[in-house]
């Protein structure tokens, strides 16, 4: 679990870095990319691990459309305005999910990469462990394509100053498109990954895009890397306590962590600011 929420959270702190607005609609990004892996699931019978690439793209292309369509609009505008356009996003999508879809939770079975498999005598679900080596893998490419593609170093070079990057001829404009693209189709592969064992329902991505919210916090608005390591954290967390105490405290535990993180390094673990 761990694993998605680094996927999921890294996206956040790709598009905080480079422009400074969270999106609140990131966890229904995550719902719709879901939706989509069953359907192709439940009309064609394409395996979620087939229909991976299909999910990323369409929710590449709403991250495209998103900052297109709103985002450029309200790029100058009070951060309240910001806030307000991603939360609005989120309800539209969220309610409209509900009104094609139902509320009814759904579920994909007998994915391909199912069952159990032991290691050194400890059970684990097959979905659960190829859904984390697959979003570590992805988590470490978009990395490395950040820090080493010509785009990537844009991207950055955008992030630490935009009026710079403008005069070294820099299309910021661009550098936002792909920005809100890349780190859409993060948390669309989450989604996809995710819907091989989780229950799929218009609401499911409220918890994980608060926990996303957390992990950028706990870990450092503009970090990857530090997004990656708190989510590794919250999940290491939430096991741990589930394991000694209830499930019931192990959202509780998250957030004490959080609590406790920021009041002690405001700025988070690896955080620029």
């Amino acid at each position: 679990m761990g694993c998605i929420y680094a996927l999921a959270a890294v996206g956040l702190a790709l598009i905080w870095g480079l422009m400074e607005i969270v999106n609140f609609a990131h966890g229904d990004f995550l719902m719709l990319a879901m939706y989509t892996t069953f359907w192709l699931w439940a009309l064609y019978r394409i395996d979620p691990l087939f229909s991976l690439p299909v999910a990323v793209m369409v929710v590449f292309g709403l991250g495209v459309l998103t900052y297109r369509g709103i985002i450029k609009r309200v790029l100058n505008a009070p951060m309240v305005a910001q806030i307000f356009a991603t939360f609005g996003l989120g309800l539209a999508l969220r309610s409209g999910a509900q009104f094609l879809w139902t509320p009814n939770y759904r579920m994909i079975q007998n994915p391909l990469a199912g069952g159990v498999m032991s290691f050194f005598g400890v059970a684990m679900g097959v979905p659960q462990v190829v859904a984390g080596v697959v979003a570590i893998i992805l988590t470490v490419a978009l990395y490395l394509y950040i820090s080493r593609s010509e785009t990537g170093r844009a991207l950055m070079a955008t992030s630490e100053d935009r009026e710079t990057a403008e005069l070294m001829a820099i299309d910021t404009h661009r550098m936002f498109t792909v920005g809100w693209g890349i780190g859409s189709a993060c948390v669309g592969a989450a989604g996809a990954l995710l819907s091989m064992y989780y229950y799929i329902y218009p609401e499911v991505g409220l918890m994980f895009g608060l926990l996303a919210y957390v992990a950028v916090a706990l870990g450092g608005f503009g970090s990857i890397q530090g997004a990656l390591l708190a989510a590794l954290v919250i999940g290491v967390v939430q096991v741990t306590s589930s394991f000694f105490l209830s499930p019931a405290y192990k959202m509780a535990f998250v957030y004490l962590l959080y609590l406790v993180v920021v009041i002690a390094r405001p700025r988070g673990l690896l955080g620029r600011w």
